[in-house]
């Protein structure tokens, strides 16, 4: 079972990216994760070079997410949304359909009290609003500056969380189709 995991923070030491890196290592066999490291690289989305011709690296994103059986989504909070950077991902998306109907599991890590839950609840809609299969198991990470160190989920609860998602990740995978 393929999973496919990306951060919405480009920085170098961010929570999200941690979250990810730590859900790859805590997958076990039959389940392999790949994290997605290019957001970044992603042009701003622009719908006429989408119609022409996707550059190859929105192509690549997309054929990764295509092939996942379940996707994991980490995102920051900024100003009550996402980032930037997120959002021009999943713009990229849209047209090519790579989520619908796709288990989609939401983290969001945040030194907050809330745990990033404004983020949390904006990603949810968009990619209800793209198709995506979106997990109840999705999982708010707050006062998360304390649970993270040398860029890996170190609390012992969050990675007890950060398995339960990954459970449901291969539960609705497999209800969908996925091999083991």
């Amino acid at each position: 079972m393929k999973f496919v995991a990306f951060s919405g923070s480009l920085r170098t030491k961010s929570l999200n990216t941690a979250v990810v890196r730590t859900a790859a290592e805590l997958c076990l066999p039959p389940v392999s994760m790949t994290v997605y490291e290019g957001l970044g690289d992603l042009p701003f989305f622009n719908q006429d070079v989408e119609s022409e011709c996707p550059p190859p690296g929105v192509l690549a994103f997309r054929a990764l997410l295509e092939s996942a059986d379940a996707v994991l989504i980490s995102s920051p909070e900024y100003a009550h949304g996402t980032s930037g950077v997120l959002k021009n991902a999943l713009e990229w998306v849209v047209g090519g359909g790579e989520l619908v109907g796709k288990p989609v599991a939401v983290v969001t890590a945040s030194p907050s009290m809330t745990g990033g839950d404004r983020a949390q609840a904006w990603v949810k809609e968009t990619l209800e609003v793209m198709g995506a299969n979106v997990l109840p198991e999705s999982l708010p990470i707050p006062l998360a500056s304390a649970k993270v160190a040398d860029g890996r989920v170190t609390d012992e609860d969050t990675r007890d969380a950060l398995k339960e998602v990954l459970a449901a990740m291969a539960r609705a995978a497999k209800e969908q189709g996925a091999e083991d």
